[in-house]
């Protein structure tokens, strides 16, 4: 069985957008409802969960928080809270079954990806993850200026969803240093796992600044979805 959990519990202070960025409008719809729109396509997906801040009467109102698959819970102060949160409400979840973790701000995930990534995680114990190899030249700067210059052969870009083994990630991310756990494969690596990195689309871009949404945007025309 297949399940998701989209942690939405952030503020997205780096935007200063007078509201957490999963809720700004693209398009004709919000961030998060296209975020979420290719996972309810998934034709074997069994529920939806997602960790909202404290307090949040947004999502509710939104005609996705009425899809029968979709339920919500209560987030934490990090990611990794957030989404223990959401995996301790899957209903009738066995720690076998894998579980599919995606960004509330990443709107533009292509259903080809989706579907190569799911295959790959199906193939070991390690799981998987959508990522990107680097293909800028990568400076380590210090003070603001540049130092060096890095190694980019064998650096990806981490993107989501990513999908694992209930069990094993909730293992994970509960022995992890929560501070530290930026995604679930980091928590997963720091448990002596190894997840498998499948190429995803370059414009599966997690939207962070304002001037991100005119390319998330440009994306989801691309793909028939404005």
């Amino acid at each position: 069985m297949l399940w998701a959990v989209v942690p939405a519990a952030g503020r997205g202070s780096r935007m200063d957008a007078g509201q957490p960025k999963q809720y700004l409008p693209l398009g004709d719809r919000t961030v998060i409802e296209h975020a979420l729109s290719p996972l309810l396509d998934y034709p074997e997906l069994e529920q939806l969960v997602v960790a909202l801040a404290p307090g949040d009467e947004t999502f509710a109102g939104l005609p996705v928080a009425r899809h029968p698959i979709v339920s919500t819970t209560t987030g934490g102060a990090t990611r990794a809270d957030s989404v223990l949160a959401g995996l301790s409400v899957l209903d009738d979840a066995d720690d076998e079954d894998l579980v599919l973790v995606h960004d509330a701000a990443r709107p533009c995930l292509r259903p080809d990806d989706l579907d190569r990534l799911i295959r790959a995680a199906r193939r070991g114990r390690d799981g998987a993850l959508l990522a990107a190899p680097a293909r800028d030249t990568l400076k380590q700067v210090v003070d603001g200026r540049s130092e060096r210059t890095l190694d980019r052969s064998g650096i990806w870009q981490a993107q989501t969803p990513q999908v694992f083994p209930i069990g094993t990630l909730r293992a994970a991310l509960e022995t992890a240093d929560r501070t530290l756990v930026t995604d679930e494969a980091s928590a997963m690596e720091a448990a002596g796992y190894r997840p498998r990195c499948v190429d995803g689309h370059g414009d599966n871009l997690k939207v962070t600044y304002l001037d991100d949404l005119p390319l998330a945007e440009a994306s989801l025309r691309a793909q028939g979805r404005l």
